[in-house]
């Protein structure tokens, strides 16, 4: 990949010349604060896999770069704290909730964010194996954004959601967004979430 230098006026997140799949013409796109791009299109048409790709879980050609700094200027570890992916099915390598989150979390913040996405404080003691799919992707929400990650790449994060979650989950992100100065990649099935949430649309 070719290198980008850092830059005050650089978009918050560039991509150039990022081939999703093979097969596929490359994708150029830059978002800066604020903004989200929703990304739609059939199953297995690369969507999850060009996400992977941003947050560099898999190689790739073009050019990936977070405020002007390219992908492969970062440590592996840096990068995937700042550009974060939220997989459509979440991880869990610890036995309870609780142990997922960090001992120094701000617990005013964890407090705020169980409520706004419809959690209980009393989850966070429950063994992951007894949680619903809804809760863990909320949950899985709440765990990545205690690092306050500057990109989200959302792999739908509401698919198993009802309306209700799914308006808190939206309107949580929105807020995050705003208030961090963050911008996200949301890949959705749900045309009427993208019409919400997405600055722009772009089908894979």
């Amino acid at each position: 990949m070719s290198a980008m230098a850092p830059s005050q006026t650089a978009p918050l997140f560039e991509v150039s010349d990022l081939t999703p799949s093979p097969g596929q013409p490359s994708w150029s796109f830059a978002l800066n604060q604020g903004e989200v791009l929703g990304i739609y299109g059939p199953s297995g048409g690369g969507k999850s896999v060009l996400l992977k790709k941003l947050a560099d879980l898999l190689t790739h050609d073009g050019c990936v770069a977070l405020n002007g700094r390219a992908q492969n200027d970062w440590s592996p570890q840096a990068w995937r704290a700042r550009v974060m992916l939220f997989a459509a099915e979440t991880a869990w390598w610890l036995d309870t909730v609780g142990e997922h989150f960090r001992q120094e979390i701000d617990q005013a913040w964890l407090k705020m964010a169980l409520e706004a996405l419809q959690l209980s404080e009393a989850m966070l003691k429950q063994p992951v194996a007894q949680l619903s799919s809804g809760e863990k992707q909320r949950l899985a929400l709440i765990r990545g954004i205690q690092y306050s990650p500057r990109v989200l790449l959302l792999d739908e994060v509401t698919a198993n959601l009802d309306p209700h979650a799914t308006a808190a989950v939206e309107g949580w992100l929105s807020q995050y967004l705003t208030e961090h100065g963050a911008c996200a990649i949301w890949v959705s099935h749900d045309a009427e979430q993208l019409k919400r949430v997405a600055s722009c649309q772009r089908q894979l």
